[in-house]
């Protein structure tokens, strides 16, 4: 599935040349909110990196961002801390095939600033600078749609204060961005900044991404504490990304890449997590399944407070949607994380069988030409869902709704002071590795399992 297309007249030919332009518009008088124009699917490409792949380098990352712009999707989240990601991202927008399919104003691309390494943060000026310049040099583009502070929880409100007025100088007097917010993990925390920023500049952030808070396990974000306080403090966005736990529900645990395990989730947390995935074995269910589906379903209604009217991915192969066509509303804005075509291809049928559910969805189906119950498949698919998703949740017990602490207790931020350069201080990437080897099967092929995401 995930191949790129072979770049040649008598296959381009066949594809619709050009994809259209997002609506924006540049003036800051004029500036489109965000919430009328971000796609509620995201890809997140936090998974091209050694956290979560033994060898980044070795996945199809090309073919799977090609894949991704075929069916729709049309949004990519990365960071400078991932990694290769800024780079393998870059690399995979810049083909020919792409560059000639889907013009750059046809897509989203976000990233982040301030954090350098697993204890090293720099939200100065001075660096967000250089780093947005790295950021638009490694993704071969002339600006970026959306950049975050990364990991707000890490440093002191006035860094990130200084941090978000330097984003948003360069907005206004360079115009290589467009759209300003921050990340983290803390709930309050993210509540604290986005009141703070609104309070000292008059000025709301345009998105506040949360991640690992709205999933079966923890589900903060869309309470009082958390998406309504942001909304109060004016934030037009907020993505609910890692709906998986950054991997913790799965049947096969969390995902252990070239730098060994980097979960934060106790002994305890992860045992009650099995015993939750054996619940769903009995039931013919694999968590992660449970997971994403509700994870994703839910939050488009529980997040449409500070969603997006933007058009959602059809997650059909060159078919076009418009927010039109699946109801109208604002819908909760979600970030997924793949690493391999089979990933990809289930996370697609899940999306395409939630916006089936939604209101006009029985006469989008079909009108496309799908399955003409295929509304109602998805509206009993929710309910078996909600069921199963409740029972994982009594299984959970003292840990349904648990945050583990960020940063750790006795965190010391390991900036390095005096000049830099980004290469300075850039963690070294490991040196790709050999692909893995093939697993044989019966029949000669190599088999896949169609798992669903890492993240």
């Amino acid at each position: 599935m995930a191949s790129t297309p072979i770049e040649h007249p008598s296959t381009t030919s066949t594809f619709p040349t050009q994809q259209k332009p997002i609506p924006y518009s540049s003036g800051n008088s004029l500036r489109t909110p965000l919430s009328s124009i971000l796609p509620p699917l995201i890809f997140g490409t936090a998974t091209f990196n050694h956290q979560y792949n033994s060898d980044p380098f070795a996945l199809d990352t090309t073919g799977l961002v090609t894949s991704a712009l075929t069916h729709g999707i049309r949004a990519f989240d990365t960071s400078p801390y991932y990694g290769p990601s800024e780079q393998l991202l870059g690399e995979a927008l810049a083909t020919p095939f792409v560059r000639e399919t889907f013009p750059r104003a046809s897509y989203f691309i976000l990233t982040k600033v301030g954090r350098i390494a697993g204890e090293e943060f720099d939200y100065s000026a001075p660096w967000v600078r250089q780093s947005v310049a790295r950021s638009l040099e490694r993704l071969h583009t002339d600006y970026l749609d959306l950049v975050y502070c990364h990991d707000v929880e890490f440093v002191s409100p006035a860094e990130v204060l200084e941090a978000v007025k330097e984003l948003r100088r360069i907005r206004d007097e360079e115009g290589t961005i467009r759209y300003i917010g921050i990340s983290g993990y803390p709930i309050d925390v993210l509540g604290d900044m986005a009141e703070l920023v609104l309070r000292e500049t008059g000025e709301p952030l345009d998105a506040v991404q949360s991640y690992a808070n709205f999933t079966l396990q923890n589900q903060t974000l869309a309470g009082p504490s958390g998406i309504q306080r942001l909304r109060n403090a004016g934030v037009g966005v907020v993505p609910n990304a890692s709906p998986l736990g950054m991997g913790l529900l799965r049947r096969q645990g969390v995902p252990v890449g070239a730098l060994g395990d980097f979960h934060p989730a106790s002994r305890e947390l992860r045992s009650a997590v099995r015993a939750a995935s054996n619940f769903c074995d009995r039931h013919g269910e694999k968590l992660e399944v449970i997971a994403i589906r509700f994870a994703l379903e839910t939050w488009i209604s529980a997040g449409a407070i500070c969603g997006s009217k933007g058009d959602p991915a059809s997650g059909v192969p060159w078919k076009q949607e418009s927010n039109d066509d699946v109801g109208g509303a604002k819908l909760g804005v979600s970030v997924i994380g793949v690493s391999r075509p089979p990933e990809l291809e289930k996370t697609m049928l899940v999306w395409r069988s939630i916006l089936d559910g939604l209101e006009g969805g029985e006469e989008t189906a079909v009108q496309a030409g799908r399955w003409y119950r295929a509304w109602e498949w998805s509206r009993n698919r929710r309910k078996a869902v909600q069921i199963l998703a409740e029972g994982v949740q009594e299984i959970l017990a003292d840990w349904f709704g648990y945050a583990w602490p960020s940063p750790s207790p006795g965190f010391v931020n390991q900036q390095k002071k005096g000049v830099k350069s980004p290469h300075d201080v850039e963690a070294p990437w490991l040196t790709p590795a050999a692909s893995p080897e093939p697993v044989p099967v019966e029949g000669g092929e190599v088999v896949e399992e169609k798992s669903l995401p890492l993240r």
